[in-house]
């Protein structure tokens, strides 16, 4: 029991690793007509826990969906790395000014001129349920494995790790 809980907790140090550094995510939400809607979303550089957090406007469109549903998926890409993590999950409005403090950086001026205190900022809490990553090999080692493939008429062995990790404790091997 206690190394399916260091397993776990490997698992999710993996996604962590993987999604750090990555600046911008796609949240996709469930409009109210049904149909998905994705956007790209600034990350915050918080260490990955299960959760994940995004800034937004309370009168906005993306924040209506989640009243909605609360159903999301957050996707992070890192081609040149071959990094790709899907993560699934439940998300919430948290009108939290302390958590707007901590989680403010002067680049969110960018979408949020009024700044921190603006009674309209609210924050998105992604609580994650699942993920599901692939690590790639990178660009060279890809490009040489396809080469390869394509001259022995054999599929690529060495593409990298593909992991589901439930965040509730068991993981899947792919």
């Amino acid at each position: 029991m206690v190394q399916q809980t260091t397993n776990h907790q490997q698992d999710i140090e993996k996604v962590r690793d993987l999604i750090k550094g990555i600046h911008i995510a796609m949240l996709t939400t469930e409009h109210q007509s049904g149909f998905i809607h994705s956007r790209p979303m600034a990350t915050r550089e918080v260490e990955f826990d299960g959760d994940l957090w995004f800034f937004t406007g309370k009168d906005t469109e993306k924040a209506a969906d989640i009243r909605g549903s609360s159903r999301v998926n957050v996707s992070f890409q890192d081609a040149g790395k071959g990094v790709f993590v899907s993560a699934s999950g439940s998300a919430t409005l948290v009108d939290d000014r302390a958590k707007i403090h901590e989680l403010w950086t002067e680049l969110d001026k960018t979408w949020f001129p009024d700044g921190k205190d603006d009674p309209n900022l609210t924050l998105i809490k992604v609580s994650v349920e699942s993920a599901e990553y692939w690590d790639g090999p990178g660009k060279i080692k890809l490009a040489l494995a396809f080469v390869k493939a394509a001259l022995t008429k054999e599929t690529p062995d060495d593409l990298g790790e593909n992991k589901t990790v439930n965040l509730k404790g068991s993981t899947a091997q792919r």
